[in-house]
């Protein structure tokens, strides 16, 4: 491991006095050698779990059962936890304001675990006991049907590309913004940021090499590790950042003292540790926002707060549309990788771990990201372009454009990169760079990346094996294919999907904000959940009823998603008038999940239910 980190800082301290010399910032280079120097690292670290690989297609999608405590809740946290909870969040506290807090991670908490008790111990012992490794496995058992993979792996790898662009397109643009003005000579073209591109190529390979070299096994070891750096280098930035801006509203005059003797007088002295630090930024955020919903006649407030433009008026948020945000988390029962994840552990005990931890771990990551997110909009921080930006310019340019001939949709991603939704996904890299300086920049944005490699890893090996268990072998005859054979054709398939998704993240990248593209990804999952409940818990659900499901969720999904530009209209909802009360405004989600559990159930009750044989199997009588 060491034989190639410790002779690329070696070379480092040359380079950077070269680069002095050249007019680059000597502390740009260390940042950049520091990121790829933890990327070489967790390469070794692939490498060295693929020794252990025993050869069997078993050892390489499962480890071989042999994931413990501590490892399961590790993978099942860093498998949930992706770019969209760290630069997907900030960005959208940077937009929207704090609230993006209660409407996913607080729900999240209860509902993931809840998943992983209620479906993940029962999962993992029919997996077990009866040889699963997918999710089409098990309902080829449960359901009397042979062909349901068929139906099922297309729409799963389908809504998996999405959640694989969230991660690889979150990436990109979390170093591009923490990179901007770093190499005016090299990359002129993003203002000497370095580009997304790159940043999403490095990242496919680096995770592509350690997935295939160490397999599941590689996975969990990687993400371990992973999850262990992102969660520690999260508390660090978030210190110093607090930190930092607590230090220059108090140098600004914007803080007073709140009770004593000086009560309302301005405060001179610097913050009295972090939840000092912490009650006065956090205490600038109300009157940041209250400039930016345009409270224009109250002069003394604009006097006193310099806050970034209004770009959006703040209205109440529904609370039919809080209350069905809550079925998004119900994503987490459906996800493909997770459920691999579940069938690694070594016994029904392991899952205890993850089920009591994981909702602490959820609050651990995601209040930082929400708060630095929330701070970037205080004016505490001096934010270039296109962070700080002229609305009237931009509504002009837009009608500029629709004047020409264009269509409003095309009109508004045209001018997508003008405005705060342009630049949402690079709030937390321009902000752990600009405030934690270069060197500790570079440990804090390895951190970041830790975070969204950890889920891209277990998306690459779960399509992998949909593919060679549920198409390929399935469907071939006994004995056509050997172990190493089966390994070989999941690794060709996942080069595959990897390059369409690093294609349409080139495509995608600069009119897309990864908060949106994960809210209707996890939609599509959401609207799966009821047949796998029902799955594990109904004895009447019947095949046809499941196949009416999953079509059904899949269709209203397709409709829905292309009806909002494809995530590009981030206001569009549902609505529903209600007669002697109002009309209420819904979640996609909503419809999407409830065709797909009225579909399963109506159907099921009226198709034949699958055989006695099976039925015993998965429903024993009790003596």
């Amino acid at each position: 491991m060491t034989d190639f980190v410790f002779p690329l800082l070696a070379q480092a301290a040359p380079a950077a006095q070269n680069a002095a010399e050249a007019g680059v910032d000597p502390g740009s280079i260390w940042r950049v050698v520091i990121i790829v120097a933890y990327l070489l690292l967790l390469l070794a670290l692939g490498l060295g779990a693929g020794r252990l690989f025993t050869g069997s297609s078993e050892d390489y999608l499962l480890a071989s059962h042999s994931i413990g405590p501590f490892l399961l809740l590790m993978s099942l946290f860093g498998t949930t936890m992706t770019g969209f909870a760290l630069v997907g969040s900030s960005g959208e506290a940077y937009a929207y304001g704090v609230g993006i807090y209660g409407l996913l991670a607080s729900s999240s908490g209860i509902v993931h675990s809840l998943c992983f008790f209620v479906l993940g111990v029962k999962l993992w012992g029919w997996g077990k006991k009866y040889g699963y490794t997918t999710q089409a496995g098990f309902f080829r058992d449960r359901l009397d049907s042979r062909n349901i993979g068929l139906v099922l792996v297309p729409i799963l790898v389908g809504l998996v590309i999405p959640y694989l662009l969230v991660g690889v397109i979150a990436g990109g643009k979390a170093i591009e913004g923490a990179t901007a003005g770093d190499f005016p000579q090299l990359f002129e073209s993003t203002k000497g940021a370095i580009p997304a591109w790159l940043t999403e190529l490095v990242v496919c390979g680096v995770v592509l090499t350690y997935v295939f070299a160490g397999g599941m096994r590689g996975t969990a070891w990687a993400n371990a590790f992973q999850t262990c750096l992102f969660m520690i280098l999260g508390v660090v930035a978030f210190y110093i950042i607090a930190t930092k801006m607590a230090e220059s509203a108090v140098e600004a005059g914007r803080v007073q003292y709140a009770s004593g003797p000086n009560e309302g007088e301005l405060r001179t002295e610097p913050p009295e540790g972090f939840f000092d630090s912490l009650r006065i930024v956090s205490s600038e955020i109300p009157r940041a926002k209250r400039v930016r919903a345009e409270v224009s006649d109250d002069a003394d407030l604009i006097g006193t707060v310099e806050a970034p433009a209004v770009f959006r008026k703040r209205e109440g948020l529904d609370p039919w549309q809080f209350a069905t945000y809550l079925l998004i988390p119900f994503s987490v029962g459906m996800f493909p990788h997770l459920f691999q994840h579940w069938l690694t552990a070594k016994s029904a005990a392991t899952f205890k771990l993850p089920v009591v931890v994981h909702p602490t771990f959820i609050a651990i990551v995601w209040v930082p990201c929400v708060l630095i997110g929330a701070w970037a909009t205080t004016g505490l921080v001096d934010l270039p372009p296109p962070f700080i930006f002229d609305e009237v310019q931009i509504e002009a340019k837009r009608d500029a454009l629709i004047a020409e001939g264009m269509t409003p949709a095309a009109a508004d991603a045209a001018v997508a990169e003008l405005g705060p939704e342009g630049s949402a996904n690079k709030v937390l890299g321009y902000m752990v760079s600009k405030l934690s300086g270069k060197i500790l920049g570079g440990f804090l944005l390895a951190g970041v990346l830790a975070a969204i490699m950890s889920s891209l890893d277990s998306q690459f090996l779960c399509i992998g094996t949909m593919f060679t268990k549920d198409l390929v072998e399935y469907y071939a005859p006994a004995g056509k294919y050997t172990d190493r054979q089966t390994v070989v054709m999941s690794r060709g398939f996942i080069i595959l999907i990897v390059a369409v998704t690093y294609v349409l993240s080139l495509l995608m990248g600069d009119s897309t904000r990864v908060f949106p593209l994960g809210i209707w990804c996890f939609s599509g999952f959401a609207s799966l959940f009821p047949i796998i409940f029902l799955a594990v818990y109904w004895r009447g659900l019947t095949k046809w009823g499941a196949y009416a499901g999953i079509l059904a969720a899949a269709g209203t999904w397709a409709a829905m998603f292309y009806a909002a530009d494809f995530a590009a209209n981030a206001d569009y909802y549902l609505y529903l008038p209600i007669p002697g009360y109002r009309t209420v405004q819904l979640m996609p989600v909503t419809g999407m999940f409830l065709a797909s559990a009225l579909a399963t159930v109506i159907v099921s009750l009226v198709t034949p239910k699958p055989s006695a044989a099976t039925l015993a199997k998965f429903f024993p009588e009790k003596v």
